[in-house]
């Protein structure tokens, strides 16, 4: 009975952490440019009471032996970089990526961090930033003047100014991208860090080698499904319920034993 209540245990350990994921997927149902996690469950390790293969007789082998599990652990979450929606929003400076790629970020000790969050903004500079204040990298600087803003799908940004018609261009933003997007670090704020896991970001003009193309006044919204979280929260309840019952089976049976000593 022993074994079986810390078997059980690790059941509820595992899908209580399934259920934090799963929360955190819903309460994330808005977030722009959000990616969904999902829990990798993997079993422990097994008790072998007898050897698959071993001799029987001289003649024969076991067909299956004897193992018994010690339980189950989350191994791991992994991102879902699969794309959102894009929702327009009639914002100059909103922008989303069709397909593949990271907006870059400067963090404020310089490093550069990645996201799918095309919501920006202007600092007193002129400095095209996220809502955390961080620039865009490489930074694009809007003049005082200027009349117009507009992104081409190429990521050139052209302005025009006040007097003259003809359009200027200030810059060219770049995105990024990763052979192993899901092995990012997030760290919150809708950003996420480069990890030997993730390789080297590969950076270039959006649109090429794969990249996706960029669209302005629009935005990405999360890849959650509202209905496809809420029957992984249904699932995990069950699954949370039976090992639950295991352990009062399994205490029902030592208390038994204990009043029939």
């Amino acid at each position: 009975m022993l074994p079986a209540l810390y078997v059980a245990k690790t059941g509820l350990s595992a899908q209580d952490t399934n259920l934090t994921t799963i929360s955190n997927n819903l309460a994330n149902v808005s977030t722009t440019g959000f990616k969904r996690d999902r829990a990798e469950f993997q079993d422990l390790l097994y008790q072998t009471h007898r050897q698959p293969g071993a001799a029987s007789t001289q003649n024969s082998e076991l067909p299956s032996g004897l193992q018994t599990g010690t339980g189950v652990r989350i191994v791991g979450t992994q991102k879902n970089f699969s794309a959102g929606g894009l929702q327009a929003t009639g914002q100059p400076l909103d922008m989303a990526i069709n397909g593949r790629g990271f907006f870059q970020i400067q963090q404020p000790d310089g490093t550069t961090s990645y996201t799918r969050d095309g919501t920006f903004h202007l600092d007193a500079n002129g400095r095209i930033v996220n809502a955390n204040g961080f620039a865009l990298e490489p930074a694009i600087v809007v003049p005082a003047n200027a009349q117009t803003f507009t992104v081409g799908r190429d990521g050139t940004v052209s302005i025009s100014v006040a007097g003259n018609p003809a359009t200027q261009v200030i810059g060219n933003i770049q995105t990024a991208d990763f052979i192993n997007p899901a092995g990012l670090q997030a760290i919150g704020g809708n950003l996420f860090l480069e990890t030997a896991a993730s390789s080297a970001p590969q950076v270039g003009t959006p649109g090429l080698a794969g990249l996706g193309t960029l669209l302005q006044n629009s935005l990405e919204t999360s890849n959650v499904s509202t209905v496809e979280e809420m029957v992984n929260m249904i699932t995990t309840q069950r699954a949370y319920e039976m090992n639950a019952k295991v352990i009062k089976a399994a205490d029902g049976m030592l208390s038994n034993l204990t009043q029939k000593l």
